[in-house]
């Protein structure tokens, strides 16, 4: 799916709706100090809590008649377990930050949460967020900060040293990692000491398959369409063919995704499959590399295919059990996560790894890697990653690719493994077809 154009919101609409709101809580409205009182969920670690923390302190310095009460969910499967339950029997939070795609999809959002398609940011929000965040019926949700991107990080600094272009086409990135082998680098970085690096071969070239057919994750979720077949079976062809041209690094078996980082900063290693979250490593372990990391779409065979996989922020969601003016008061707190001013609390917190979604444009001192996201997304060459459109994940996909690239098994044998390996989640998620 494409994108739109980026738009900056102003926040306009949200100050005049939180002015009232101010003007509203004055009069006590049945809530004591004269204060509308609502609480916001959010992940329990860390960085979640303190960006948590300061979205909530600038919001109530704007809007003194509401207060905003912070509670935390684990991550994970208790965590969706969580907000399950707490929807279920109508004591969920006010506010509250949850996944977008498949996930959103299983908290039944017609009858369960509000929908925000009157809400002053919903025409700047990307359509692939859209697409993630709403039913045939509406919106209900907005974003909660940036977007992450899969495909290949790789050392600027030796693509200028090489003379080498950005590679459109499979053919034409596997003529790069020819030149960079006869120039002593390793082409392309894998970390199988983390298995779940593996899977950026195929996961990253998801976009490139919804180019090619724009209806694969329906069919894919229908029983219909299966990675043994083209398009999908690509992405498990290329990291064999990698595999076998010997590009990879030597100690590719026990090599974690910290080594990963390190080679690309390093310029050991030219390519890395991986997301674009390496840049938090990276700017943590190795700083001065920063500048020299870039970013390319995992190319297509077809460069007319060649997209950008996105995985989308997550979502903001206000449950129906949200009423009267604590509903309003959602709703000032809701627009403000998606005001220009949330956008630079989130990029103080920490750096974006990509593009936001949601109309607020990135910093003009932006990593080189995200701004070439960012292109991208301006071309409209993106799609959202497979597990936003399709509740449909194997378990065993690591190990799979794993093997691919150890040169244990084919891609097409893999490829029907996996196809086999998605059968028990999606008979088990009562999925019509399976």
């Amino acid at each position: 799916m494409n994108t739109t154009p980026f738009r900056r919101w102003t926040g306009t609409a949200a100050a005049t709706a939180a002015a009232a709101l101010a003007l509203a809580a004055c009069s006590g409205g049945g809530n004591t100090d004269g204060n509308v009182e609502i609480t916001f969920l959010t992940s329990a670690g860390d960085l979640s809590i303190a960006t948590g923390e300061a979205l909530i302190e600038a919001f109530e310095a704007e809007n003194p008649g509401i207060v905003v009460n912070l509670d935390t969910k684990p991550d994970g499967t208790d965590g969706d377990n969580l907000v399950k339950t707490r929807l279920s029997t109508g004591e969920m939070a006010d506010v509250f930050m949850y996944n977008s795609g498949s996930l959103f999809q299983a908290l039944n959002p017609e009858q369960n949460l509000v929908e925000m398609s009157d809400f002053a940011f919903a025409d700047s929000l990307t359509d692939d967020f859209a697409s993630v965040v709403s039913t045939e019926n509406g919106l209900y949700g907005g974003a909660y900060g940036a977007s992450l991107a899969g495909g290949i990080a790789y050392n600027g600094a030796i693509y200028d040293e090489l003379g080498l272009e950005v590679p459109e086409s499979w053919d034409d990135f596997m003529a790069n990692n020819e030149e960079i082998a006869a120039a002593g680098y390793d082409p392309i970085i894998q970390t199988y000491g983390d298995t779940w690096t593996a899977q950026l071969f195929v996961l990253a070239d998801f976009a490139n398959v919804n180019a090619a057919d724009p209806e694969w994750a329906q069919g894919y979720t229908a029983h219909e369409k299966f990675y043994a077949e083209q398009p999908a079976l690509a992405g498990f062809v290329h990291h064999q063919e990698a595999y076998e041209a010997g590009y990879f690094n030597e100690n590719y078996p026990s090599a974690t995704y910290e080594d990963g980082a390190r080679m690309l900063a390093e310029g050991t290693g030219v390519h890395y499959p991986i997301l674009t979250g390496v840049m938090d490593t990276i700017r943590a372990n190795h700083p001065d590399a920063v500048g020299d990391i870039r970013f390319m779409a995992l190319p297509a065979d077809d460069p007319a295919n060649t997209s950008a996989t996105i995985w989308q922020p997550s979502g903001v969601y206000i449950p129906q059990t949200t009423e009267g003016e604590e509903r309003e008061a959602a709703q000032a707190f809701v627009e403000f996560v998606n005001s220009t001013e949330a956008c630079e609390i989130f990029t103080a917190q920490g750096a974006p790894t990509g593009p936001y979604v949601n109309g607020c444009e990135l910093p003009g001192d932006v990593d080189p890697l995200v701004a070439d996201v960012q292109a991208y997304f301006d071309s409209g060459r993106t799609a959202p990653a497979l597990e936003f459109l399709s509740p449909i994940k194997g378990p065993n996909l690591s190990q799979i690719t794993v093997e691919v690239g150890s040169g244990i098994r084919g891609a097409e044998e893999a490829a029907a493994n996996y196809d086999r390996d998605v059968e028990n989640q999606a008979q088990q998620l009562g999925l019509e077809g399976w």
